[in-house]
């Protein structure tokens, strides 16, 4: 089995690409080991201790390194980890009871207006048919979390969240996108 990795914006982070499907669905953002502990693979790569976050999307796999940590030293460890994980076939999650699921919270969701339902499910349909798939390539993810007064809340996540070019996607990519195909789009903003 080959692993391929590929650089991203955000220096910390690499996008590590297995050669299959990582997950079938949506994607899932750990920030710390605790929530890691979901999965066996996001756990045993935040048990290397030089990690910081990890992040599977559709066919890869996000990691981001603690400041100051070179990915020379780092990359072996974390291609050996995801090496034997897949060749292995083990799977993403651990099984558990309901009771034992953990479901990340939306707390920066926004209640969405209404009256603004047209608006917002254009701008919905831009960020999953424009936006996302070029986050995606990048190692990352954008998730809509709300509308208001003009104003679009997004979340960054995988080697997004942190990235410093992240201010630039959002402000000259994004926003001017938003901006272009709904009038109704004053600003796009961070949470």
């Amino acid at each position: 089995m080959l692993i391929e990795t590929e650089t991203t914006p955000n220096p910390a982070t690499l996008k590590f690409l297995p050669g299959r499907t990582v997950m079938e669905a949506g994607t899932r953002d750990f920030a710390t080991p605790e929530e890691a502990e979901a999965s066996p693979l996001a756990e045993t790569l935040f048990g290397l201790c030089d990690v910081t976050g990890v992040f599977f999307g559709k066919d890869f796999v996000s990691v981001t390194a603690a400041p100051g940590v070179d990915w020379v030293q780092l990359k072996p460890d974390v291609l050996a980890t995801m090496l034997d994980h897949f060749s292995a076939n083990m799977p993403l999650f651990k099984p558990g009871t309901a009771a034992g699921i953990n479901v990340p919270g939306e707390e920066t969701e926004f209640a969405d207006n209404p009256e603004d339902a047209d608006i917002i499910a254009q701008i919905r349909d831009l960020i999953d048919t424009r936006v996302r798939p070029a986050v995606a390539n990048d190692g990352g993810d954008i998730v809509y979390r709300g509308f208001d007064q003009g104003k679009v809340y997004l979340q960054m996540q995988g080697a997004c969240s942190g990235c410093p070019s992240s201010t630039a996607t959002l402000k000259n990519g994004i926003e001017q996108l938003l901006k272009y195909y709904v009038p109704e789009v004053t600003e796009v903003r961070a949470v």
